[in-house]
């Protein structure tokens, strides 16, 4: 039990009745002592019996719950066995020892009962990102379990924890690797269903790839036989690698970033080399749509996350109908477009409503092919619907 302890309001408990690993500031009624944040608290109902055990933030959310068993301490084997978990529900889907995917999500926060924990696996390199205080005092045991978990699987961990923990803790993490074996060579490249892919996790977004599309990037395949592509928010190109090996007749990539477009031609010059079915702009995606004499017989829009707050949704959506409008006006008839929100505070009811807008202002005839979402390797805790953050749809446009 923590020495620690918090007493929630009257009806407040509620959530944690039904397992959601969140407690937020205003159901709080009292504290034992003050906790600093990161510190380990227990969590009371008002009649004072355990709910459940956590990491205390300061926040909106105040308590990250790490379990609701009040005999389980949060140690060292507390950290194994739940990485020890998500090492085999990936293992039981194919992603461990599979040579032709070698990128896969080992952690998934929530989805994998460690709330504030991400980490991504690239071929022998595991990139660990903390988004709490708790897990980033709790670093060296994730790492313990880590090695132990992976065995000789794991050669390297990389710490990318700038950029995710909360500025006001005054943490000043530094990105840097924390492990490395003796026999590990730094190789920047990860398979994804056989394409060779440079996650660059140390200068790039996230962990340096967004494994999150794989299966969705599988079903691009499948759709791209003849036909031209544009591929919106390429970030890596990997849409754009999956459509020229689908056999496309062309493939154009955009992205705002000039990195981007330079991680994109090194893709797809690594796996194609020399092919001129591909071109890649460096432009703003409502520019490039608004100045488009190129019509497009698929188009994927896949971009970053317009609403990170519900304050901004309103606006968000107006940009997401905006941009899926604009797109549905440039494929010719008859053609598909892969539309994606990654946005955990966009419903999937909002989403619809958002693309059934969109094909009004457009004055086209839609039809859904596919509902799609994240894959298998980013569970969804049944108790926690916010996990369920990657929504997307298949259209055929007429």
């Amino acid at each position: 039990m923590s020495n620690i302890t918090i007493t929630l309001k009257p009806g407040k408990d509620q959530s944690l009745q039904r397992f959601h690993p969140w407690v937020f500031s205003g159901a709080i009624a009292r504290m034992s002592s003050e906790p600093q944040e990161g510190d380990v608290v227990d969590i009371l109902s008002t009649q004072g019996y355990f709910l459940a055990r956590g990491h205390y933030q300061i926040g909106s959310i105040a308590v990250r719950v790490l379990t609701f068993d009040k005999d389980e301490a949060i140690d060292q084997d507390y950290y194994t066995r739940r990485i020890g978990e998500a090492f085999r529900l990936r293992k039981d889907v194919g992603l461990v020892d599979n040579k032709e995917t070698t990128a896969y999500r080992l952690i998934f926060g929530e989805g994998d009962s460690l709330p504030g924990l991400v980490v991504d696996v690239y071929e022998t390199t595991a990139v660990m990102q903390t988004h709490s205080v708790g897990m980033w005092m709790d670093r060296q045991k994730i790492e313990t379990a880590l090695k132990s978990v992976m065995g000789d699987r794991l050669k390297a961990i990389y710490n990318k924890s700038e950029g995710t923990l909360p500025y006001k803790a005054g943490l000043n993490p530094v990105n840097s690797y924390v492990y490395k074996a003796a026999d590990w060579a730094e190789v920047k490249e990860a398979k994804e269903n056989g394409l060779i892919f440079a996650p660059d996790w140390e200068k790039g977004q996230k962990t340096g790839f967004f494994v999150d599309q794989r299966e969705n990037r599988a079903l691009i395949e499948r759709y791209a036989k003849g036909k031209r592509v544009c591929n919106m928010f390429c970030y890596t190109g990997g849409f754009s690698l999956f459509a020229l090996r689908g056999g496309a007749e062309l493939v154009h990539s955009v992205d705002s970033s000039e990195r981007a477009i330079e991680l994109t031609r090194h893709n797809v010059e690594r796996n194609f080399p020399g092919d001129n079915r591909h071109d890649a702009f460096a432009e703003d995606a409502f520019h490039y749509m608004e100045h488009a004499t190129q019509k497009y017989d698929l188009m994927v829009l896949d971009p970053p996350a317009f609403a990170k707050h519900v304050s901004v949704l309103k606006n968000a959506l107006k940009g997401y109908r905006r941009l899926n409008a604009k797109a549905m006006q440039i494929i010719e008839p008859g053609g598909l477009l892969f539309t994606f929100s990654c946005s955990q505070v966009v419903s999937k009811e909002d989403f619809r409503t958002m693309v059934f807008t969109a094909a009004t202002m457009a004055h086209r005839r839609v039809s859904i092919l596919h509902q799609l979402t994240q894959p298998a390797d980013h569970p969804i805790n049944i108790y926690h619907p916010e996990g369920e953050y990657l929504k997307g749809l298949v259209l055929r446009v007429y």
